[in-house]
């Protein structure tokens, strides 16, 4: 009954007031519930989400756009239920962060070779559509 009480006092959220709220579909809701991301409390079969739940939606919903596995949001989550002095999450953040960052540094690298390669090569296609006295048609 306690917990109850505890739902009844907070601001609650149907499956579609956040699906609606992140633009998400209610489908990848329940997707992260049963990848153990959410855990929302059920009244008479509805999910009921609260305003931890929202907040924790927004993490994995940040970590998705961010590059991170959901392997990795869920491991940086439950470190936060695990130590509410937060500094193993904070810490574990911060590697996974870096690591990030350097993955995306050495893609952007790699970009930019790609692009100049594919530049080199336009260049020398127009060349040689030039020589055959063509022009280019895009």
């Amino acid at each position: 009954m306690m917990q109850v009480e505890q739902v009844q006092a907070q601001k609650l959220f149907s499956i579609g007031d956040l699906a609606e709220e992140h633009a998400i579909s209610p489908r990848t809701i329940r997707f992260y519930e049963d990848q153990g991301l959410l855990a929302p409390s059920r009244i008479g079969g509805a999910r009921i989400y609260t305003a931890r739940d929202r907040a924790r939606l927004k993490l994995i919903l940040r970590g998705k756009r961010l590059g991170f596995s959901l392997a990795d949001i869920k491991e940086l989550l439950d470190l936060y239920d695990a130590d509410r002095s937060q500094v193993t999450q904070l810490q574990a953040t911060l590697k996974k962060g870096r690591q990030r960052i350097d993955e995306l540094e050495q893609q952007l690298r790699d970009l930019t070779v790609t692009l100049q390669e594919l530049r080199e090569i336009e260049g020398e296609v127009l060349h040689l559509l030039g020589s055959k006295g063509t022009t280019d048609k895009n």
